[in-house]
């Protein structure tokens, strides 16, 4: 027991109390990849959160357009262009009707469109598009 005790008693801790500069400089280090790190994720993370709610919004706001479109009749359907105002801030619309042109429909392709609604959000960073044909009788 003497010798634990003279060992403790004489060992000197005044001269190395403290973190060297190299040591202070590897926790900094350290320290700073981890938040950058977790940075780069939450960065991320808010991208793909932007991204999933476009795929979630716009199929519903292009249905909306289609849905929209059932009421009206052949001569009155055209190319047109809009936005959904205050509701869905950034997303706007356009709609392409074409003529179908089909040798093996025969007659029955005069009567028959292809709707395309392209549903874009802050100008075109984002775009869905739904393309649907309808027959006209």
């Amino acid at each position: 027991m003497n010798i634990l005790f003279k060992i403790f008693c004489t060992k000197r801790y005044g001269s190395r109390a403290g973190f060297t500069f190299l040591e202070v400089m590897v926790a900094v280090s350290i320290i700073a990849i981890v938040l950058v790190s977790v940075y780069r994720m939450h960065a991320q993370t808010i991208s793909m959160d932007s991204v999933s709610r476009f795929f979630i919004t716009a199929p519903m706001l292009a249905q909306k357009i289609m849905a929209e479109l059932e009421t009206k009749k052949i001569d009155d359907l055209s190319d047109d262009s809009g936005d959904f105002g205050k509701e869905f801030l950034g997303y706007a619309w356009r709609l392409s009707v074409k003529d179908v042109e089909s040798e093996a429909l025969g007659e029955i392709a005069k009567d028959l469109r292809q709707i395309e609604v392209t549903i874009s959000f802050n100008k075109d960073e984002d775009i869905y598009s739904l393309k649907s044909y309808k027959f006209f009788r």
